[in-house]
């Protein structure tokens, strides 16, 4: 199996790294090109309330740009059959994507002909119109919506799905806090019968009041309770989470552990787009304090 293509810092002993737009700023930020190494993984969120047309617009954007469009398909936000075959024939033809993400969707009853992602792969589209890269989620500190042992025999099933269908499976994460956590899960994954790829979520640099917003946002309660437990020792140095709490032991498990089944990080960028790629260029001398790499830091002294 090959991972995505994803951001490599000037430092080769860097993991790699892929980061997630909305369609908007896919189309429309001014800021994107170049912001990037040609390559990188971008993937589009799905939302529910943007078009195909938009959708495959954000997609064709980031191709043209020299990056690697990953679109999400949240699978109980699609309606018909009819509809997710003209979304992946529009998105395969028009936008070259040749990589997806696809996702429950999170709604509690779903909208259409799909009621998970397993439904949606077995349809053959993505096979059809020419992709066979696809991701689907991992939850580390679980979900709110269905048990552990649900969401292991759900890897199981697409395992499964893609021995039999030669697609180049792997997991991305939901984001959260807790390195030690992510990365036993993520080992721990291999006696369970799952040996799939994985990258694991991580939070770009924000403020702490913006991150516990988008964990309860995203149903991630456990990350909420540890980043407030830590929050009184990081708002004494600075109103921003740094990434490098989390990224950091993720690195050094993956340099010293040539059997974890981790080969990168998937990167949110809830403190915004040209933050979070100046912290992806100059990781590992990033200052907590200020939020800054030192360069920035020494220029604001």
């Amino acid at each position: 199996m090959t991972t995505v293509v994803g951001m490599k810092s000037h430092r080769p002993d860097k993991i790699a790294a892929s980061i997630e737009v909305a369609p908007r700023q896919a189309i429309e930020s001014s800021d994107l090109p170049g912001m990037f190494p040609a390559g990188t993984s971008v993937y589009i969120t799905d939302i529910g309330t943007d078009s195909n047309e938009t959708l495959v617009k954000a997609a064709a954007r980031v191709r043209d740009l020299g990056y690697e469009p990953v679109p999400h398909f949240a699978s109980r936000r699609l309606t018909t059959r009819d509809a997710l075959e003209d979304r992946v024939k529009m998105m395969s033809e028009r936008a070259g994507v040749r990589n997806v993400l696809i996702i429950g969707g999170g709604l509690e009853r779903q909208a259409g002909d799909f009621s998970s992602t397993m439904e949606v792969l077995e349809t053959g589209f993505f096979d059809k119109y020419g992709i066979k890269k696809i991701a689907v989620a991992g939850h580390p500190e679980g979900s709110p919506d269905f048990s552990e042992e649900v969401a292991l025999q759900a890897l199981r099933l697409k395992k499964s799905f893609a021995e039999r269908s030669d697609t180049q499976l792997r997991i991305v994460t939901q984001f959260g806090f807790d390195a030690q956590k992510f990365i036993s899960w993520a080992d721990g994954l291999k006696a369970h019968g799952i040996d799939m790829p994985v990258h694991l979520g991580v939070a770009g640099p924000a403020k702490i009041t913006t991150l516990i917003k988008y964990a309860a946002m995203c149903g991630v309660g456990n990350s909420i309770s540890f980043l407030k437990k830590n929050a009184l020792s990081l708002t004494t140095l600075a109103t921003s989470h740094s990434p490098e709490t989390m990224v950091g032991p993720i690195e050094d498990h993956v340099r010293n552990n040539v059997d974890t089944p981790i080969r990168q990080i998937h990167v949110f960028a809830f403190g915004g787009l040209k933050k979070t790629s100046e912290w992806l260029e100059h990781r590992g001398t990033w200052d907590i304090k200020t939020s800054l790499y030192p360069s920035a830091a020494n220029a604001q002294n």
